[in-house]
């Protein structure tokens, strides 16, 4: 995908890439993201308050607040476009203590979120809502990791490529 001045990222990244980064910086990401939403967020949360391991390490991760369609005969994954980010903010702040540092949604995140991606030197980025074919379009590989019992909500590995994305805080 070709858009004007886009910064190209590759996930998962660190730190020292996110600094670089602006408000409203347009972004195509490439590499690993994983799906989340509120219910994966919950057990996630009691696994790091039980001291149980995680379906996939935590630090300079991108979690990608979607919950993907059914994929039909032939296609790579369903619909996924991005679900609304407010819903993840009670787990949030303690993934990103823990090491989360790219997430991904639509919508406005609360004070707390906020608060720790600045603190914690992450960023937050917005997809458009609407454009599930043109995110689909950029999975290049999804793999189903954990939690299948969620459905649609379950977690799933994708290998992304120009996956469109614009800065909003960091």
């Amino acid at each position: 995908m070709k858009i004007e001045n886009a910064k190209k990222l590759s996930l998962p990244t660190d730190a020292a890439h996110i600094m670089n980064l602006r408000q409203n910086d347009v972004v195509l990401l490439n590499g690993t993201l994983y799906t989340a939403r509120d219910q994966a967020h919950k057990r996630m949360a009691a696994a790091i308050k039980d001291g149980k391991e995680l379906p996939f390490p935590l630090k300079n991760a991108a979690i990608y607040y979607c919950g993907p369609t059914p994929t039909v005969e032939g296609a790579i994954i369903g619909s996924c476009g991005p679900t609304t980010s407010t819903r993840m903010d009670s787990y949030t702040p303690l993934l990103i203590e823990h090491g989360l540092n790219v997430m991904i949604g639509k919508g406005v995140r609360s004070d707390a979120v906020t608060q720790a991606i600045k603190e914690h030197g992450a960023v937050y980025f917005s997809a458009i809502g609407g454009a599930a074919a043109l995110y689909r379009s950029t999975v290049k590989a999804c793999e189903l990791i954990a939690y299948p019992d969620l459905g649609c909500e379950a977690v799933y590995k994708l290998t992304v490529e120009d996956f469109p994305a614009v800065v909003t805080i960091v």
